[in-house]
Order: structure tokens, then sequence, then C-alpha cells
């Protein structure tokens, strides 16, 4: 059966529709950086930048960027009431700190047991960019993985080792691919949702660990 994948923005919704009332979240840069648009209205999250920003709210194509708000993808943003703005020092105390609920980053890499590879591939035309995520993977609550399931020439990126240069053990939580939802637990790789039309087999095809699928499975539909 035919299936289509999920979008970027597939996915950021996804990740938005699953973020508890209340959370401290920090947004990564790429997918993650999409989030902010798809929280549910009246949902209150407060959202963090490693940046300075506590507080944060969407751009506002209307106004004149201000590159003094700008988030840690240097896109425009704006201040929610009661927003604060902090200096790098404050900003990674918070992070280190255990303060944020969740944090939703990118990655490269996946391992079995929730390891985490997302800041160097070790390609001669790449810079490595660690950034923030060693400090926030140590201190979040919870990291929520947003990525492609598959590399571009069609490699699983979620695998049983990584190959590439850790960020952190054990940190991911849960995944979100542009083919399914999969929850990171002690003994494996659970499949909570995954694209309609996909079946179980082929994702598995597709991944480079064993899966298991979750009785309530249920079906993702592109939008």
């Amino acid at each position: 059966m035919a299936y289509e994948k999920l979008s970027r923005r597939d996915i950021a919704r996804l990740v938005a529709a699953d973020i508890e009332d209340g959370a401290y979240v920090n947004l990564g840069i790429g997918i993650p950086t999409l989030v902010s648009g798809f929280l549910p209205p009246g949902r209150d999250v407060i959202l963090h930048t490693e940046n300075g920003i506590v507080g944060m709210g969407p751009g506002d194509p209307g106004a004149p960027l201000d590159l003094d708000l700008i988030n840690a993808s240097k896109e425009a943003v704006t201040l929610l009431p009661g927003a604060s703005i902090t200096d790098h020092v404050v900003s990674f105390a918070m992070m280190r700190g255990g303060h944020l609920d969740l944090t939703v980053l990118g990655a490269f890499q996946v391992s079995e047991k929730g390891d985490l590879a997302n800041w160097d591939t070790g390609a001669p035309d790449t810079i490595p960019a660690v950034g923030g995520a060693m400090d926030l993977v140590a201190g979040a609550r919870q990291v929520y993985i947003t990525m492609e399931h598959v590399t571009k020439d069609g490699q699983p990126k979620i695998v049983r080792e990584c190959t590439y240069p850790l960020t952190g053990a054990g940190v991911v939580d849960r995944l979100y691919t542009d083919l399914a939802i999969i929850d990171v637990l002690p003994g494996g790789m659970r499949v909570r949702a995954m694209v309609a039309g996909l079946g179980f087999d082929v994702l598995q095809s597709l991944t480079g660990c064993p899966l298991e699928l979750a009785d309530d499975c249920r079906a993702l539909a592109p939008q």
C-alpha cells in the first residue's frame, strides 16, 4: 500500500500537540523551531531559547526586524507578557540545572538505547556545531527528537549503535520522524504511531534496530 511521508510542518504539529500545559520548553534549530507555530490555542507553554529568552513568542512578519530579538536559529521572535531576557550564563544555568521540562532537538543518529548524535558527522565539508545541545540533554527532564527517518541515501538514522560522536548517552525519550512516532523504553523502541498505509515490516526495514509495535499504535495522516 502506498504511503505519504510527513512534512517538516507535520512533524512539528505532532510534537506541539504532545507538549503538556505549563511546560518550560527549549526548541532547537531546524524542525523544532517550527513547533511554536503549532501550539494549541490556550496551551500555556513557556518557550526558552538558549541565547537568553524565557517566554518567547512567535515572530511578527509585519514588524521591523529587531536583531536583539532572535531565537537560536537567528529567526525573529517576540516577547510574551512576563517574558525575561538573560545573559548566556543564566540561560545555560537554567538548561544545566534541570529547570526545563522538555527540549526538542534534531539528530544525525539515535541509537536503540537513546544515545544521541547531533553535532558532527565527520564529513569534510561540514563544521562541527555543538551549541548548547550537550547542556540541554544533560539537564532537561525529557528529550524529544525530530528528524527524517533515513538519510538522503536511504541509510537508517535510527541504529543499534551511533557511529558519530555522541551528544549524550541514553538521553532520548521519544522520536518524531517523517514516518513514525517512537518511544525509547528500557527494553527497546516501541512504535506508538506511523503514517497511514505504511506497513510495520517496511518501517522495520528502514530502521537499523529492532522495533516493537504498540497495541494502540495509531495512523498518522499528513496535513
